[in-house]
């Protein structure tokens, strides 16, 4: 058994240690496969198009904490994403960060400062705006507990609406949710259901002046319907660390637009170190027939 390692270099002296010290053998890229019958497992952020070479390939595990990025893997290949705290932790910080600002109104002083103009605006309380969190899972849950500590009044929607750390909206009551969040936070995976989902329909929903969070996936946002949004007043703001294509055009809209912030795919980075550990974790599972830690249902995507 061996892990196949196809992900940025600088991780493997940090992974190699921890294979070693678990007994486990890590190999550190395709040209060093002696036997391909001997990898059971891949980390990789794209895995090589010809899988057919690993007879005995058993699990994928995502580098990131995302996977909508990956194909289809074959029949009996499970699906791994990188279990992270310092992931979760890192989102949400970002999104707090982004509430916060927005609170505040830092795209409209930042573009004073440019100006030059020194000029104050009415600060509201964070107990009068109401934030909503699409995408309730490990991060959004994080979040809606910082964002609640602050004082803010927050809701989350999910697709049962089971109770949560704050109050849950089910999916059928999608537009109340839409309608009583004055800052629109998008936490969620990509998927079929999901891709587009912030879109002419979602952000007319919203309160007049709402604003938006986008830390899910940059094709969650129909980007020229934001830009309706925007100019109709619908939205006043928005802070974005996800865009649809990435690396954004030097030249797109977006970067000059003074009602948004944009970041570039920055809230989380996976730690070299908690990557490896839970490469090992999948190992050892894969070993011992145990459950697979991080295992995603291929066919809801998350």
């Amino acid at each position: 058994m061996a892990l196949l390692f196809l992900s940025t270099p600088a991780r493997i002296p940090v992974w190699r240690p921890l294979f070693d010290a678990a007994g486990e053998t890590l190999i550190e890229s395709e040209d060093a496969v002696c036997d391909p019958a001997e990898v059971t497992a891949i980390a990789c952020w794209q895995p090589p198009e010809d899988l057919s070479r690993y007879p005995n390939l058993r699990a994928v595990i995502s580098v990131g904490a995302g996977v909508d990025h990956l194909p289809p893997l074959p029949q009996g290949v499970a699906l791994s994403r990188t279990l992270a705290p310092g992931i979760e932790a890192m989102v949400r910080d970002w999104v707090v960060m982004a509430s916060l600002m927005l609170h505040r109104d830092m795209p409209t002083y930042l573009e004073q400062a440019r100006a030059g103009e020194w000029r104050g605006h009415p600060v509201p309380l964070a107990a009068s705006r109401r934030i909503g969190i699409l995408g309730m899972g490990r991060i959004g849950t994080l979040a809606a507990e910082s964002l609640a500590a602050l004082g803010f009044e927050v809701a989350g929607l999910s697709r049962s609406g089971k109770a949560g750390v704050v109050p849950m909206f089910a999916a059928q009551d999608f537009k109340a949710f839409l309608e009583r969040s004055d800052m629109l936070v998008c936490l969620l995976p990509l998927t079929p259901e999901t891709r587009g989902i912030l879109n002419d329909e979602t952000l007319s929903a919203l309160p007049m002046g709402a604003k938006l969070v986008q830390a899910g996936r940059g094709a969650h946002l129909d980007a020229e319907a934001l830009r309706r949004a925007l100019d109709a007043g619908r939205i006043s703001a928005a802070m974005l660390d996800v865009t649809d294509p990435e690396p954004l055009p030097a030249d797109h809209w977006m970067w000059s637009d003074p009602r948004l912030i944009v970041t570039p795919h920055v809230a989380a980075e996976t730690d070299a170190a908690e990557g490896g550990r839970h490469a090992v974790s999948v190992m050892t599972a894969l070993r011992h027939g145990a459950p697979i830690p991080g295992l995603v249902d291929q066919s809801r995507g998350y």
